[in-house]
């Protein structure tokens, strides 16, 4: 054998043992992107999850879209009205749109779908409650279906751009196993998937068949990677164009921005981050002892020292693009001395254990939460953090009612509505309410979603949001800006404030 053939053999061995997605160098037409979690079943009635959406938004279309530009334009639904005083929606659809597995799209999918997800299988998930304003869906003709309410509900048309409402195939949910269904999404978006290794990562190629036209890319491969530095590492090696939020450390930046191969993006995003508490038992049962403890942490110097002033604080939960948001609300102050007076009219003894139960694989939040426990000692409360694996954290031990006295929420508030955080947070029963029961606000936050007057909801909502800060339910920190790192070698790539990415357009050189 000549010395050549040889390397050439040698060179595919090496080749064949790499692991899934890496590659010394990228193939044409083949954008790869690092995102830190699997969300692990691509149903769409199965998830919550940021990173769910930032694969699922090329492989689904719902009945509308919201762009990066956070406006509302025609998806599956080239036209709505709005009728009955707002308590019935028709939609017209598109014709001539094809499934990922050549199932055509009409009326009927959209009926099982919306059927499905307020039925038996949407109860197992987290998305039904979203759309429970949904009494029926009635189909006029092929092409045209009413979305029946109980009541209007001026935050319907956003929900139904994102997450529950992706519209899935009747026949082949029908005739596959839950679990074959997980794994492998059928939809009619830009692109279809070929692969899905659990933990590891997704391989999309494009549906030439997509009814707005063929993506520009040939294939997208998604690799989880929850480890910052070897995602950052990864991408300066070339072997990633894309590392998506919250993956890059604030601390990394300064070396992305040096690389010339390398840039960051940086946009405001919806993203808001808090220390939520448990309301239910231990010292922070007591509302005095809550605002103690937020008192005692100075977040502006966070902001400014571990963020490298890429954030806003907030006194809310939620950013300054919420409808619902009040400018003119201010955050508790730092005011260590007024915290130690609330903790001993309290009755909490000194050395208090306080334990914040935090995303293992957020390494900013890392540094940010060592410094919350910092500012704790500093009144004389021991503070301890636990890290989970963030799907534990988000599937067991929070809606288990299963923390410490304190755990992380950052919420994107994806419909850029304060009610889709406000009521998932602070409403009975609510999954990632687990401790807490307030008639009062109950009341308010059922109250405005059926308002149709604009001004009088955000009135109400303003109200919810001062309510939930006086009762102290949990420790406003900050909206992080969005961060993208991104090879130069990537185009027409537009980054979303909500990591929601829609890859058709994009280009690689």
């Amino acid at each position: 054998m000549k010395l050549g053939n040889t390397r050439g053999a040698l060179l595919a061995a090496v080749l064949a043992a790499l692991p899934f997605g890496v590659m010394p160098a990228q193939a044409a037409g083949t954008l790869t992107i690092s995102s830190p979690q699997d969300p692990g079943s691509w149903d769409p009635i199965d998830t919550f999850l940021v990173n769910w959406s930032s694969v699922a938004t090329n492989i689904y279309d719902g009945l509308v879209y919201r762009g990066p530009d956070t406006k509302i334009v025609p998806g599956l639904a080239t036209e709505w009205e709005v009728l009955d005083e707002g308590k019935r929606i028709r939609f017209k659809l598109r014709e001539g749109v094809k499934f990922h597995n050549g199932e055509d799209f009409n009326a009927e999918a959209v009926k099982f779908t919306f059927d499905r997800l307020l039925g038996e299988e949407g109860k197992k998930g987290p998305q039904r409650s979203n759309y429970a304003v949904i009494e029926k869906v009635e189909i006029v003709d092929d092409f045209t279906v009413d979305l029946v309410l109980t009541q209007p509900d001026p935050v319907l048309i956003t929900k139904l751009a994102g997450y529950g409402a992706m519209i899935v195939p009747p026949k082949y949910v029908t005739e596959n196993e839950e679990d074959f269904v997980n794994a492998n999404p059928v939809g009619t978006g830009p692109f279809k998937m070929t692969s899905y290794e659990p933990k590891v990562g997704v391989k999309l190629e494009a549906f030439a068949d997509h009814w707005g036209g063929a993506p520009k890319l040939d294939a997208v491969e998604y690799r989880f990677i929850s480890e910052p530095a070897t995602a950052v590492a990864e991408l300066q090696a070339g072997r990633v164009d894309i590392v998506i939020p919250p993956t890059i450390p604030i601390s990394m930046v300064p070396t992305i921005e040096a690389d010339e191969k390398l840039e960051i993006r940086s946009v405001t995003s919806p993203t808001v981050y808090a220390l939520r508490f448990n309301t239910g038992n231990g010292i922070t049962a007591d509302e005095r002892v809550r605002k103690a403890m937020i008192m005692a942490v100075d977040r502006k110097a966070i902001i400014d020292a571990v963020l490298g002033g890429q954030a806003k604080q907030i006194a809310s939960f939620q950013s300054e693009l919420s409808f619902g948001y009040d400018p003119e609300m201010e955050p508790l102050p730092f005011d260590q001395a007024k915290a130690k007076e609330l903790l001993k009219e309290a009755g909490v003894a000194a050395g208090a254990p306080v334990q914040i139960d935090i995303r293992g694989n957020d390494a900013t939040f890392g540094e940010v939460t060592q410094a919350v426990a910092s500012y704790l000692q500093m009144v004389g409360l021991n503070a301890t953090i636990k890290p989970y694996e963030t799907n534990v954290l988000l599937n067991d031990i929070i809606p288990q009612g299963k923390t410490g006295e304190m755990f992380q929420q950052s919420w994107g508030g994806w419909t850029l509505d304060y009610d889709n955080t406000a009521y998932l947070m602070y409403h009975t029963g609510e999954r990632w309410n687990p401790y807490d029961s307030d008639k009062e606000l109950d009341a308010l936050l059922e109250s405005q979603r059926p308002m149709i007057d604009v001004d009088a909801r955000e009135k109400v909502l303003q109200e919810i949001a001062a309510y939930a800060a006086d009762r102290a339910l949990e420790m406003p920190l900050y909206n992080l800006n969005a961060l993208y790192g991104v090879n130069k070698r990537v185009k027409n790539f537009i980054a979303p404030p909500d990591s929601r990415m829609r890859l058709n357009e994009v280009e690689v050189e």
